[in-house]
């Protein structure tokens, strides 16, 4: 069942959605024993504005908890209680490869988005992403999603990731002291914040694709103003990449 997305309630103010009859506790059992289903937490996040309100909040926010919950630790160890652009945001970053539209952030590859069963993200993978003066923020990065022969552009890669306490990063701090630009049009997929580019700032090292098993002059991120990010690759062949990976 595909349902519209409601932004103000549809219900008169004798609805019994907005009266406790359906309590936050009777919400958050039934998930917990669907196991956070995200599907489902976005069919009903469409229903009307007070189980959005109720899924932004809490239920996207146990989702997270339960699918990545040593990275859920470390991004709240700061002491907040919620995390940069907001818990459904997260959700997304978690499960959806975003792809790409042609005309778009990659200029002329088009490849559809999609969700993935399972992401593995790693703070360690984060490190190769980040100049030597950088080191010491905290960047979660997933696995490539991997896009075969994709015609001329031939074998790509997607990834995405998250920074932890973007606002206070060494990251941002470069950024703005570069006077980086922000993308004149496209914003980040998953919480439609502004975006820069890693490239046109001159910041993405070497590492980066060794760490992907990339061209080291393919590759391209972007980074946006709550610290998600996205971006592609074109990988090395197997057998070349085995042989990189041989030599390091």
């Amino acid at each position: 069942m595909i349902l519209t997305k409601q932004y103000r309630c549809i219900h008169s103010s004798s609805c019994r959605c907005t009266t406790g009859h359906l309590s936050e506790l009777v919400l958050f059992l039934v998930f917990n024993h669907l196991n956070w289903n995200p599907k489902l937490i976005a069919t009903l996040s469409c229903a009307c504005k007070w189980f959005d309100d109720l899924a932004k909040r809490l239920l996207w926010k146990e989702f997270c908890r339960t699918r990545a919950p040593k990275m859920m630790l470390d991004l709240q160890s700061s002491g907040s209680h919620s995390v940069d652009g907001n818990w459904r945001a997260l959700g997304k970053l978690l499960i959806y490869c975003s792809g790409c539209k042609k005309g778009g952030l990659f200029n002329n590859v088009q490849v559809p988005g999609h969700f993935v069963y399972r992401t593995r993200f790693s703070r360690t993978s984060g490190k190769s992403f980040l100049l030597p003066q950088c080191r010491t923020d905290v960047l979660y990065v997933s696995d490539p999603c991997e896009h075969l022969d994709q015609s001329e552009e031939g074998d790509l890669g997607f990834f995405r990731g998250i920074f932890k306490s973007f606002a206070t990063t060494n990251v941002r701090r470069m950024l703005i002291n570069k006077g980086a630009k922000l993308h004149p049009k496209e914003v980040c997929p998953y919480c439609k914040a502004k975006l820069w580019s890693m490239l046109q700032a001159n910041m993405i090292p070497q590492s980066a694709s060794c760490r992907l098993g990339s061209y080291e002059d393919c590759i391209e991120y972007f980074v946006c103003l709550n610290g998600h990010m996205l971006g592609i690759c074109t990988l090395l062949p197997l057998s070349d990449s085995e042989d990189a990976s041989e030599k390091e």
